[in-house]
């Protein structure tokens, strides 16, 4: 195996954990305030299928998503029009599959820590005749920023380590959605010992520096 062989799953892995934290944080930030601010008609279905991911096996989570975004459904055909390919089996596939089995965990986080400020702050501020957004800015979020660190570490770790939803939605394709745990599979189905030790290695150690720091920052939460 070649150095470039080596590295590219490590640098599909980050790419796609990169973006699929981000696009995880930014829906479980919107869903966490709009949680604590109001509650639902149907609140309790709500968050039950918010934290469903979680507790699904990654192969039912990735199957899901095979019918939601394949040629078979509406939504799917849209997608396709509208990209110009179908969405199953790219880069963006697994993208959208590690952001949905990180955002359960960087949500319920989130949510903990907007609940965890005094709620006469925000009411102070109310009377004061701030605008919820201004709450928001400068009331929750300094408040809350160890559970906001916390929150995207966790997703950041959890799609790092996706790896059933991927290979259903995304599929192995070296250099393109190749990430490492399924880099590892197919070097373990291949009898490449010493490589997939060497990348489990790399997870485990970039796993385990993450997790320190998470339970860090929520012992000083």
């Amino acid at each position: 195996m070649t150095a470039m062989e080596f590295w590219s799953p490590v640098t599909v892995s980050l790419q796609v954990t990169v973006a699929a934290s981000w696009f995880s944080f930014l829906l479980a930030l919107a869903a966490a305030w709009a949680s604590t601010r109001r509650r639902w008609a149907n609140h309790v279905a709500m968050e039950t299928l918010f934290m469903l991911p979680l507790v699904l096996p990654p192969s039912v989570v990735g199957y899901g998503l095979l019918v939601l975004l394949g040629r078979e459904s509406w939504f799917g055909q849209w997608l396709e029009t509208l990209w110009g390919q179908p969405l199953v089996f790219t880069w963006w596939a697994a993208v959208i599959a590690a952001t949905v089995v990180a955002f359960p965990l960087i949500y319920q986080t989130l949510k903990s820590g907007f609940h965890s400020h005094d709620p006469e702050l925000a009411d102070a501020a109310r009377t004061m005749g701030a605008q919820e957004w201004q709450i928001f800015r400068y009331i929750i979020l300094p408040l809350s920023w160890r559970h906001l660190v916390t929150g995207y570490i966790l997703g950041f770790a959890r799609a790092l380590g996706e790896f059933g939803a991927t290979l259903m939605v995304a599929g192995n394709i070296p250099g393109k959605t190749q990430t490492l745990p399924t880099a590892i599979y197919l070097a373990v189905e291949a009898g490449q010992e010493e490589t997939a030790l060497s990348w489990v290695l790399m997870v485990v150690l970039f796993s385990f520096l993450l997790m320190a720091v998470s339970r860090v920052m929520l012992r000083k939460a």
